[in-house]
């Protein structure tokens, strides 16, 4: 439907041409057509309305009688040189595209790799989680999630490491490749943020920037879900408290005991405080990074998510976080000023099986 378009612009000044006053010169119009044509299409589709763009101006010329004078022999070689000027852009331009989608299939490969997606189901959790890059074109940034099914619980972590750029990537593959494989070896959640600090300062020690020494740390949110507990266990390190939805559009934030982000300096088990909340059937629990409610709109407002949140209590992980970025990319207007991640995890009915008599 498209290539309609210059094929009757081009008949339709050829037509109008030939019946016009010879005074009313419109060929040098037909190099619309060609240049339209590389909008939407490749470089051999414009070269062919090129040509027959060349094509309808000697056409004209013929007509009139004029075909071998100079004004339309030059008008024919102009039209021709532009029309192959129009054609080399559109091949540079499907080169730089295929490129583009070259390095954007890599980053999304590298993003799945690093980031991995939490699976809808995760022990006795239903989750949904939702990342959004604050980079134009990028898929991935400082921020960071994983979870990881340990002997009778689900532990999860949600982090955001200072900065942006690569240097915050490189910190969030080193902080989440140190838990997915910490929290299957560490008894409490204080003891694997401390395993944790250590993995920090050991990369900052080799590759933290002189000009930057004590500047790099990264805030993170320990969590553990038992099977058949109805709570959860919650360490943070520096990091935001989540919103614990209970049905009817209730919203807690819990009281969480502070402790020093990752990467400050040396701890122990003891700065580590762990905070028991009730979790039952009914809840779920939304986990998020400041780039959420640090989020403006046209007017500098922050994002209310608190608000916002207990309008969709009641709904799934999945229905929760698709309200959550459409209102907040209709509050930024698309624009994020940082990176966004957010969870959320439900715990799913679960049947017991026990003794049967007969």
């Amino acid at each position: 439907m498209g290539l309609l378009i210059p094929v009757v612009l081009i008949v339709l000044i050829t037509v109008v041409d030939t019946v016009t006053p010879t005074d009313i010169v419109l060929g040098p119009l037909l190099v619309i057509a060609p240049a339209l044509t590389a909008w939407f299409e490749g470089p051999w589709t414009t070269a062919g309305t090129g040509v027959l763009a060349v094509a309808a101006q000697a056409f004209i010329g013929w007509r009139s009688g004029l075909l071998f004078s100079r004004d339309v022999i030059v008008q024919i070689i102009a039209l021709a040189v532009l029309s192959a000027m129009i054609v080399v852009m559109c091949a540079v331009r499907e080169r730089r595209r295929r490129q583009l989608a070259q390095v954007r299939s890599v980053a999304e490969a590298a993003q799945h790799v690093l980031l991995w997606p939490l699976p809808n189901r995760l022990g006795t959790l239903r989750l949904a989680c939702l990342y959004l890059a604050a980079e134009d074109e990028a898929e991935i940034g400082g921020d960071l999630y994983a979870a990881a099914r340990t002997e009778g619980a689900v532990r999860l972590m949600i982090g955001d490491v200072r900065g942006k750029g690569l240097p915050a990537v490189g910190e969030a593959a080193l902080v989440l490749g140190a838990f997915r494989e910490a929290a299957h070896q560490h008894a409490g959640l204080p003891e694997l943020a401390v395993a944790l600090e250590r993995s920090i300062a050991r990369y900052l020690a080799d590759f933290e920037p002189a000009n930057e020494a004590g500047e790099r740390f990264v805030t993170a949110l320990l969590l553990e879900v038992p099977d058949f507990e109805p709570v959860i266990r919650m360490t943070s390190c520096g990091h935001l408290p989540p919103l614990l939805l209970a049905p009817g559009g209730a919203v807690t934030v819990p009281h969480l005991h502070p402790a020093p982000p990752l990467g400050i300096g040396p701890t122990d088990a003891a700065d580590h405080p762990v905070d028991v909340v009730p979790f039952g059937s009914a809840d779920t629990l939304l986990l998020y990074t400041d780039g959420v409610i640090e989020a403006r709109d046209r007017d500098g407002a922050f994002y209310p998510l608190t608000d916002r949140a207990a309008r969709w209590a009641d709904s799934a992980p999945e229905a929760l976080l698709h309200h959550v970025r459409r209102d907040l990319i209709t509050h930024t207007g698309g624009r994020l000023g940082d990176d966004v991640a957010l969870i959320a995890l439900h715990r799913a009915p679960t049947a017991r099986s026990g003794p049967h008599l007969g």
